[in-house]
């Protein structure tokens, strides 16, 4: 098969979301995260959904659930929690920007993870100031000598 008949035929099933005979296209959610480059392969897919990672309209699922469209999933991606909207539905694989038309994140969503983010980046800074960074300096080593003789004359 040539690479515009495979174009042709990815761009035809994400447009209409039909089938060729003519009846709905169904699509298992692991199928469809695949698609929608949630993850890399089916198989992760299919290990987050039994996971307990992903979640179908509020619902633990099974990977061979199809999905439809207006659908609500909450999925977790590391320490990111993402909810979104399936606004297409496609059982084949695109380049990144195909992948993003078939989903819409909440509003929710967006706000929430950058708080958290946010919140992650502010923790990061407040420990690296209670962490050393090395050997002390001669300096420091002076001022440690002068404590420690301090703390044991009292």
């Amino acid at each position: 098969m040539s690479k515009s008949s495979k174009q042709a035929g990815n761009a035809s099933a994400t447009q209409n979301n039909k089938n060729d005979n003519g009846s709905a296209l169904k699509v298992r959610l692991d199928k469809w995260l695949w698609a929608a480059r949630f993850y890399k392969t089916r198989s992760i897919a299919k290990d987050m959904i039994d996971g307990g990672k992903v979640h179908y309209e509020d619902q633990r699922v099974k990977p061979s659930k199809e999905v439809s469209l207006g659908a609500t999933i909450r999925l977790r991606q590391s320490n990111d929690e993402k909810t979104i909207i399936i606004t297409k539905i496609s059982d084949k694989r695109g380049n990144a920007t195909m992948a993003a038309e078939l989903y819409k994140e909440t509003d929710e969503s967006v706000t929430e993870r950058e708080q958290n983010s946010e919140q992650r980046r502010l923790q990061r800074s407040a420990q690296s100031g209670l962490t050393s960074e090395g050997r002390p300096t001669k300096k420091q080593r002076r001022k440690i000598i002068q404590f420690n003789q301090q703390q044991t004359q009292d």
